[in-house]
């Protein structure tokens, strides 16, 4: 018989016999004299059980030292990482909060067992908790150097907050970086952020003013007999958009469109005048086939759009909420608002994004493209004629 099996049975007996220093003392010489014979799945149970022991004995830093031996075996394993910030927490240690925001992000799915979700419910609270600490530490340090930034006040102030208040929200992992990632065209170089800034889009208050006016004009069209609703996802079941099944050909998601790849859908267009010279004024990309678009998008009740990319970055995708339910809402990259009626915002849709309508009325909002605002007009022409060249105006710009 292996020496190791044999002395894992006394160390079994020996803590069913109250003997737990017995016990651990035996574990810890079989462990560390490497010679267990276990694979790395097996030598992971007993460095915790280990471990176990020793904080039963009211030793943790020796049982801190025991879930290090078992990490290194297996760097991502739950239990371990549970242990590690559970036994920091115990000791004081500073970097306790960080060990718990580890284990609490590799939570496998389904019950735990009751003493383990306990302790998990107990980490969440440490944790919150210590980000909280940490973000008023954060913006306290950085408070001497914003202070002594004597530019004059502007639009930009508010960039500048946003980027320090973003950072900090990465370091603590509230959280995650998002990248644009069309699935076509990407022009270097371009501003990457979420919601972009009002002072980038200024022509938004313009948009906003004929609130009234456009919401009219879609709820006749709406209710007129000419009104053509289209699924929003239209796509051959042979193409590889599973991500789309359940909503495509599906009019739990349409669009009434004012302007389609370029071209004036004229029925919708004649009911909506005031609508179409607004947008006739705006920044709209001019690509032959492809661009401008413009539609009133239709969300149904309790419809979820999944996460997913645009076409191009060098275009912004806009919104004018015209009907919204409270609940409705809409996420981009790390940033989730809610839809508010009159409210417009741009938005880069080739990071991730996703929308949801929980309620039980429908949302209703105005959506357009315009030219990214890092565009020169030179860039602007220079890539309406390559995207145009190269034939992908089909592809749903």
């Amino acid at each position: 018989m292996n020496i190791g099996v044999s002395i894992f049975a006394d160390v079994d007996r020996l803590t069913a016999a109250g003997d737990l220093a017995g016990a651990a003392q035996a574990l810890e010489t079989v462990l560390a004299s490497g010679s267990t014979g276990l694979p790395a799945a097996g030598l992971v149970a007993q460095w915790l059980k280990l471990a176990g022991l020793r904080r039963a004995l009211r030793q943790p830093h020796q049982a801190l030292e025991a879930v290090y031996r078992a990490l290194e075996q297996a760097p991502l394993d739950f239990m371990a990482l549970v242990m590690r910030a559970g036994l920091l927490e115990r000791v004081g240690d500073g970097q306790a909060g960080a060990a718990w925001g580890e284990a609490l992000a590799h939570v496998p799915e389904g019950p735990l067992p009751p003493p383990l979700e306990a302790a998990i419910v107990a980490g969440r609270t440490f944790h919150a908790a210590w980000v909280e600490e940490q973000e008023r530490e954060l913006a306290k340090a950085a408070q001497p150097a914003e202070g002594d930034d004597n530019r004059p006040e502007s639009s930009t102030d508010a960039d500048h907050a946003w980027r320090l208040a973003r950072f900090r929200d990465n370091i603590l992992r509230k959280t995650r970086v998002y990248h644009s990632e069309p699935t076509h065209f990407h022009y270097p170089g371009l501003v990457e952020r979420e919601f972009h800034p009002r002072h980038t889009v200024p022509w938004l208050a313009e948009v906003e003013g004929a609130f009234a006016d456009i919401r009219a004009e879609m709820l006749a069209l709406l209710h007129s007999e000419r009104a053509e609703l289209e699924p929003y996802i239209q796509y051959e079941e042979r193409e590889n958009l599973a991500q789309w099944r359940p909503l495509n050909r599906n009019r739990d998601w349409s669009a009434i469109h004012l302007l389609r790849h370029g071209a004036i859908v004229p029925h919708h267009a004649a009911q909506a005048p005031r609508t179409m010279e607004l947008l006739s004024r705006l920044p709209q990309p001019q690509v032959p086939g492809a661009s401008p678009n413009a539609m009133f998008s239709l969300l149904a009740p309790h419809t979820a759009i999944p996460p997913h990319v645009g076409v191009d970055n060098t275009r912004l995708v806009c919104h004018l909420p015209l009907v919204v339910p409270p609940g409705c809402w809409f996420r981009v990259g790390a940033e989730t608002r809610d839809w508010r009626e009159g409210e417009a915002f741009a938005f880069d849709d080739t990071m991730e994004h996703e929308a949801m309508n929980p309620t039980d009325l429908l949302r209703v909002v105005l959506i357009f493209d315009a030219w990214h605002p890092g565009l020169t007009q030179g860039e602007r022409e220079a890539v309406a004629a390559t995207i145009a060249a190269a034939g992908r105006g089909t592809a749903g710009r």
